[in-house]
């Protein structure tokens, strides 16, 4: 065991970050992709991704260190975390493209705003993190690019290597330690989604003989489609899964299911992969645990 990693883990905990392990001296997770679930454990209802697996539970932090020095990463969605990453010029880029501190500093400069002071980590590169609270009003999603080149964000979806882990034989390192200041309206303006036109979901729906499947699965396509922001992705899920049963039973075909869903969960806001995982781990673990047509309720 690491004590440096694992107090890094802790530390990060302690302040309410959700943490998971990041491959020894690398930046990727290091939890097991869906590909190599054995869907048991904490994926016993279906595979968990590792923003789902990110803990603030000390316990398991311990049991997890105690493997292997993981560098530690922060899950900034479930963490209440937009975090900005500001790196500095790649080999491939023109000679005068600006690092993302000196293009982070312009658009300060334009939004009429000084730099905010927060909490900042130095990275091994030289670039820079800036921690900022997410707004609780809107869903951020993680971009790259998106506010100028070599800046990019990590909010939902995204990973951050928590200060303290190693990477190239260089630690990511606390430069301010100010408490974490809010996400400026002019920033969170810029990194807001463009809203998506509403768009009818339309699918479909081969007959196939089965009149109450038929009706689940359009009942829990709107369901899936038309989910609150905050709900979207659970909702998602628990629709699958109640459309499951059907799939093993032979009433529909699997295909035509995981089509509609992906479908209704685009049209409600979710990324592509995020409703492809979803789905099928949804439809897995209902394949896996239906109970025979004569026996169900």
């Amino acid at each position: 065991m690491s004590a440096h990693l694992l107090t890094a883990a802790l530390s990060a905990a302690e302040r309410g970050w959700y943490v998971h392990p990041l491959r020894p001296g690398g930046k990727a997770p290091a939890l097991h992709g869906e590909d190599r679930c054995t869907r048991s454990g904490a994926c016993s209802a279906g595979h968990l991704k590792w923003e789902q697996r990110a803990t603030l539970d000390a316990n398991r932090i311990r049991g997890a260190w105690a493997v292997r020095e993981f560098n530690v990463g922060i899950a900034p969605g479930p963490s209440g975390l937009v975090v900005v990453d500001l790196d500095l010029p790649k080999p491939e880029d023109d000679a005068d493209t600006p690092s993302g501190v000196d293009s982070f500093t312009a658009l300060c400069e334009r939004a009429g705003q000084a730099v905010p002071t927060t909490y900042r980590v130095r990275t091994p590169s030289g670039g820079a993190h800036l921690y900022f609270t997410a707004p609780t009003t809107a869903r951020l999603p993680s971009s790259k690019g998106k506010l100028a080149k070599r800046i990019d964000t990590r909010a939902w979806g995204g990973n951050v290597v928590a200060p303290g882990s190693i990477v190239n034989g260089q630690a990511y390192e606390v430069t301010d330690p100010a408490p974490v200041a809010d996400l400026p309206a002019w920033l969170l303006d810029a990194l807001k989604p463009a809203p998506q036109p509403a768009q009818p979901v339309r699918i479909h729906l081969p007959r196939c003989g089965s009149r109450a499947a038929e009706v689940a699965l359009e009942r829990e396509i709107v369901a899936a489609a038309t989910a609150p922001e905050g709900d979207r992705n659970a909702q998602l899920l628990r629709s699958a899964r109640a459309v499951g049963r059907f799939v093993a039973w032979g009433d529909l075909p699997r295909q035509v299911v995981e089509q509609a869903f992906q479908v209704a969960g685009e049209s409600a806001g979710l990324s592509a992969a995020e409703c492809r995982s979803t789905v099928c781990s949804a439809l897995n673990w209902s394949i896996r645990t239906c109970r025979p047509r004569a026996t169900a309720a």
